[in-house]
């Protein structure tokens, strides 16, 4: 089971290019990692593998267990088991946390839910997050601080058991001792469910609770480097400059284990 994504050319509904030719495969199971300035085209990338309809897919492919999913609306992509957890979730007054999970679960298993069921699975996972008790009876995110929207949305994902997940700053908002118990429930899902995930960070901090096995550096669109676990080492030292030449363009002399 696989997540391709083959030289996609990514562009806004006005036209302008973001991601220019990334090509991407994670495997069931697999831990990836993306790493980058801000405005590298991360997000944009993450958007556009799970089918955000404000972004064009201008050239390329996105397969997933070797179906050509590119044109697939959102709905159908989660019904395959594509998990978006987005860098800033909205908040729907009006829509309860738990009827919207009931909901999310029966739409991409396609069976009606048993609520004794998901009310123990979400008692669980509001212990092993430590989130408040308070936001399940809530509106979806209405009134969540920044750290309780992320635990929420890894609260989904715990749920929804998805096969690939894009976690998109899981850790911004977080404070150290949420970190690690997201990273650790994150760890914990992936675990139980050989789910492939795709996880998109600014920081170091998060990745000392989970070790990715491919890293990936983005800079203007593209994916510049790629190597294992030393390449963030290098990226800590010396910055995303060290992968970019004075002329701000990736530095040709970067190869795929991240040694220059």
């Amino acid at each position: 089971m696989a997540l391709e994504i083959n030289d996609i050319y990514v562009s806004t509904r006005e036209g302008k290019e973001i991601v220019k030719g990334v090509s991407l495969k994670i495997k069931e199971g697999e831990f990836h990692v993306i790493m980058g300035p801000n405005g590298s085209g991360k997000t944009t990338l993450a958007k556009a593998i799970m089918g955000y309809p404000g972004l064009k897919i201008t050239s390329g492919r996105i397969m997933f267990n070797g179906e050509d999913i590119t044109a697939l609306t959102p709905d159908k992509r989660a019904r395959l088991g594509i998990f978006l957890q987005f860098q800033n979730p909205i908040e729907i007054e009006g829509v309860g946390f738990v009827n919207f999970l009931r909901a999310a679960k029966e739409s991409v298993s396609n069976s009606t839910v048993d609520m004794k069921q998901l009310m123990a699975e979400i008692k669980t996972g509001v212990g092993s997050l430590s989130i408040t008790n308070g936001i399940v009876g809530r509106s979806l995110n209405h009134g969540f601080s920044g750290g309780e929207k992320k635990k929420a949305e890894i609260l989904q994902m715990s749920v929804l058991k998805p096969k690939i997940a894009l976690l998109d700053e899981p850790d911004s908002g977080l404070d150290i001792d949420a970190i690690k118990v997201v990273a650790e429930n994150i760890n914990e899902v992936a675990r139980k469910e050989k789910t492939g995930l795709l996880v998109i960070t600014h920081y170091n901090r998060i990745l000392t609770y989970m070790k990715p096995e491919f890293v990936h550096i983005m800079s203007d669109g593209r994916i510049i480097a790629e190597g294992k676990h030393e390449l963030i080492e290098k990226l800590e030292k010396e910055g995303y400059d060290s992968f970019l030449n004075s002329k701000g363009k990736p530095n040709t002399t970067v190869v795929n284990d991240g040694k220059v």
